[in-house]
């Protein structure tokens, strides 16, 4: 149940190594898929969909590469999870459109509310906590 995604997992890989790096100018994704052993064309969408979301910079032309778009201190965790999971809940009922075909206990469950707290004392520790705290 409380678990983040493969995606979110290597999202917060990714931008803990190009925060390490930071004295250099670029990190490809290839180093990163090389450095973790992941898939390079998983990494490659990752680092996209970072970008997109303005967590990282990318870099054209042969020494062109990734670099975080901000300081380590202002990028929270959230930000990177949010940038590649954006539906990112602890639990599926939790997921916008859940219906009964998701969870046969959704009318008479009893860990919602309680779960659903969680969720957002969760979200608020993710909000809080930034890059520099995870390098």
């Amino acid at each position: 149940m409380l678990r983040l995604s493969k995606k979110s997992e290597y999202a917060l890989m990714a931008v803990k190594y190009i925060a390490l790096q930071q004295e250099r100018n670029c990190i490809t994704a290839k180093e990163i898929a090389i450095k973790y052993n992941l898939p390079y064309e998983l990494i490659s969408k990752i680092l996209q969909r970072l970008v997109k979301s303005n967590v990282i910079n990318s870099v054209q032309g042969a020494r062109g590469g990734y670099k975080l778009s901000k300081l380590p201190s202002d990028i929270s965790i959230m930000e990177i999870i949010s940038a590649v999971e954006p539906d990112y809940q602890i639990t599926k009922c939790f997921k916008e459109g859940s219906s009964k075909e998701n969870c046969e206990h959704l009318n008479c469950c009893m860990i919602r509310e309680p779960l659903r707290k969680i969720q957002g004392e969760i979200d608020k520790l993710f909000r809080k906590m930034t890059v520099t705290e995870f390098i």
